[in-house]
């Protein structure tokens, strides 16, 4: 049985996941500025906290987009230091001395 959880595999998907992140903040600025329906806080969080925050904070500078409000501006990058937080240990969990 080929195994699914390869670097390779885990790359991909934080490629893919950064993206989403990155766009979905795109496409939340351009519907904020037509007055159009809107992507839900709760969905860009979601997004982050699922391995899309270095996206989604390079979305939110790049589109000027929520870096006003609080709970953007230092809930993201709390959840990228949690994250590297969970890296450090399960890399340093794997690793032999």
């Amino acid at each position: 049985m080929e195994q699914i959880l390869t670097i390779k595999n885990i790359l991909i998907y934080f490629i893919i996941i950064n993206c989403i992140g990155f766009l979905s903040m795109l496409i939340d600025k351009q519907k904020a500025k037509k007055g159009a329906w809107r992507i839900p806080e709760k969905t860009l969080f979601i997004i982050a906290i699922l391995g899309g925050s270095i996206g989604s904070i390079f979305g939110m500078y790049s589109f000027r987009h929520k870096t006003k409000k609080l709970k953007f501006s230092v809930g993201i990058p709390v959840i990228i230091v949690l994250q590297i937080m969970l890296i450090l240990y399960l890399v340093k969990g794997n690793l032999t001395v």
